[in-house]
């Protein structure tokens, strides 16, 4: 089993829709990965990664109820199982099906639990999964900010497309584990914290300093503040929907808490409410640490870049400041068990985040859109070769049960699996006995 620090990158997946659904910006076709991708996994080996957060593209993988297209998965994931390479598997990444229509669909975490045993199923070997990105993101883009798919600006339309999202992840969880028992879950959420300008800020930070944890709090079970459960109530979640999500809590047993942050994840905040960018106040350290005591989860550091700029070194010294905040997190003793520098390759048009099709690249790849090695991603294999063999000797207690793909059929596996099968079968009983909550389901 594999039981080293997890160095990884991803490949963008990103498929939201703009112009009110007309428009799809597809990041896997932008960045050219449906023509490289063989190239594409070529760099991993190139750079020593053996840990890739990906996932196939669901506009085009779902046709349908029931009705899959797995051609370009059964490919990539083929050789992506050849070549030895974990994936962490991203399902949905701010998107889905046309005929889905968008995340104020009731119907999208049935439909989308569905999707998710199926590829279960169509690939047994795989093991981690990131089933919805950034859920607190999606939500929020699309339906609080109006940038993406449904494009609505309101707090019932933001509420409605979290509990859906949430639960479509809550759901997809259960399915897997169905297929495969000892899956784990990479929640990759966006970590954020926000910053009074002035006296008169606080309790609007307060507030969004609150509502930043509720795709956490939901996905794992626990009792929201006593302000966020008013919110989500006045918002249109009933108390039935809630308690949905306080019974599934066993989940989080599965689970590690991936934390992603960019210069971009702390704001300040005005004393009527509008909020501009405060670049890395705290950093990644302490935010890490507070989502930290609040779920009490191994934590991985799951997605960050910054965009190469004119003096050619910006993105190799935020590299360097992540990396010293990965050691400071583990130091003071969270649990981390990998870290990931998003994405492979550079991506398009994140400078407007996908809000408009202007095609331009955002520099923020190990690689540019040819293929060529950006100083970031020569930095990158230098910290991997240095560090891999040090940080496993740190600790001989905390590993990561993960199997690679060659091992799936091992009996030391098989038996693992076996007990990971009855433990979820106790948890799924214990969490069908739970009473019900009090009735103002709140946390003190």
């Amino acid at each position: 089993m594999f039981t080293t620090f997890m160095f990884a990158t991803g490949i963008e997946n990103s498929i939201p829709t703009i112009n009110n659904g007309r428009t799809r910006i597809d990041q896997m076709e932008k960045c050219g990965h449906y023509e490289h991708w063989r190239s594409d996994f070529d760099l991993l080996q190139d750079l020593n990664i053996q840990v890739l957060r990906y996932g196939p593209p669901l506009h085009t993988s779902y046709l349908g109820p029931g009705r899959y297209d797995w051609s370009f998965a059964d490919m990539t994931f083929g050789e992506l199982e050849r070549r030895q390479i974990i994936p962490i598997v991203d399902l949905c990444h701010f998107g889905v099906p046309d005929w889905i229509g968008n995340f104020q669909n009731p119907d999208f975490p049935y439909l989308f639990a569905d999707y998710a045993e199926a590829f279960a199923r169509r690939f047994p070997w795989v093991q981690l999964y990131t089933p919805i990105n950034e859920m607190f993101i999606c939500a929020t883009f699309s339906a609080a900010y109006g940038w993406w798919n449904e494009q609505m600006c309101s707090d019932r339309a933001f509420v409605t497309a979290l509990k859906h999202v949430v639960k479509a992840n809550v759901l997809a969880m259960e399915r897997i584990l169905k297929v495969r028992p000892d899956a784990l879950f990479i929640q990759s959420e966006s970590s954020e914290y926000f910053h009074a300008e002035n006296p008169k800020a606080i309790k609007p930070a307060e507030i969004m300093n609150s509502r930043r944890f509720l795709s956490l709090d939901l996905n794992y079970g626990r009792r929201v503040d006593s302000e966020m459960y008013e919110f989500l109530l006045d918002s249109g979640m009933t108390r039935e929907e809630y308690h949905f999500f306080l019974k599934r809590s066993s989940l989080r047993h599965h689970c590690i808490m991936g934390n992603d942050y960019y210069i971009t994840n702390e704001h300040r905040v005005r004393a009527d409410g509008v909020t501009s960018a405060a670049g890395d106040v705290f950093g990644y350290d302490e935010i890490t640490r507070q989502y930290y005591d609040r779920y009490k989860l191994p934590v991985m550091h799951t997605e960050t870049n910054l965009m190469e700029g004119p003096n050619g070194n910006e993105a190799v010294n935020w590299l360097w400041k992540q990396w010293a905040n990965v050691l400071r997190v583990r130091n003071t003793g969270v649990p981390i068990v990998g870290f990931t520098w998003y994405s492979l390759t550079d991506q398009m048009d994140w400078d407007t985040a996908l809000r408009e099709e202007n095609n331009r690249v955002t520099p923020v790849g190990l690689y540019d859109l040819d293929r060529n090695i950006r100083p970031v991603g020569r930095c990158y294999k230098q910290l991997i070769h240095d560090w891999c063999d040090v940080l496993p000797a740190q600790s001989v207690c905390l590993t990561v049960p993960v199997v690679w793909p060659q091992e799936q059929h091992d009996a030391p596996v098989r038996r693992h699996q076996e007990r990971m099968r009855e433990l979820r079968s106790k948890e799924a009983r214990e969490d069908a006995r739970q009473p019900e909550p009090a009735a103002q389901g709140v946390h003190w």
